[in-house]
């Protein structure tokens, strides 16, 4: 484990931290074997920890008109996008266990125009990247272009409300200087022993 700090904002002690931020903290600890870091950064405040952690399942725990996986990948390309390194290295280990695929974060990170996705893939993130780093020119041809590839209405919503939501996150990422947890970097590379 680094020694470096994990935010450059205060992180407050389990302990004291209001019994449902800390059970939500347990919890994930339990099912993922360590405290992600972004957990911890935000319980710095509470009123935002809650409300970013209900957005962000409200967005990311669905499997409706999106994969788990097609959702991480928007969440890895913008990331990148917006040169947000916990993301990237955070949800890049979470895409690379639900795609089965050791190789597609890091080219979704780098490039994802050369990235071993479908076109239907490929679509999404063209819309997404638009949305990312110029969403003043998004327009309907842009929306018809995802629904030629069978997108319907509502994804077309998920895929701007995921870019629009760690954009956000992205931020606040760069904002607290969030280090990635030392595990995130091995997860999902190498078949389970």
């Amino acid at each position: 484990m680094s020694d470096r700090p994990i935010s450059r904002y205060p992180v407050p002690e389990l302990a004291d931290l209001p019994d449902d931020i800390r059970e939500k903290i347990l919890a994930v600890q339990e099912k993922a074997g360590f405290v992600p870091n972004v957990f911890l950064t935000l319980a710095h405040r509470p009123d935002e920890f809650r409300a970013f952690f209900a957005y962000h399942d409200a967005l990311m725990e669905k499997d409706i008109g999106l994969t788990k996986a097609e959702r991480e990948m928007i969440v890895v390309a913008t990331s990148g996008a917006n040169n947000c390194l916990y993301c990237v290295v955070a949800h890049g280990a979470i895409l690379r266990i639900r795609a089965k695929n050791p190789r597609v974060a890091d080219q979704l990170a780098t490039n994802y125009r050369k990235a071993e996705i479908t076109p239907r893939q490929r679509a999404m993130l063209d819309f997404a990247m638009k949305l990312s780093l110029e969403s003043g020119a998004v327009g309907d041809a842009d929306i018809a272009a995802l629904k030629a590839h069978g997108f319907d209405d509502e994804a077309v919503w998920d895929i701007g409300a995921i870019t629009a939501f760690f954009a956000m996150s992205n931020r606040l990422a760069n904002l607290t200087s969030m280090r990635p947890n030392d595990e995130f970097y091995l997860m999902g590379r190498l078949p389970k022993a």
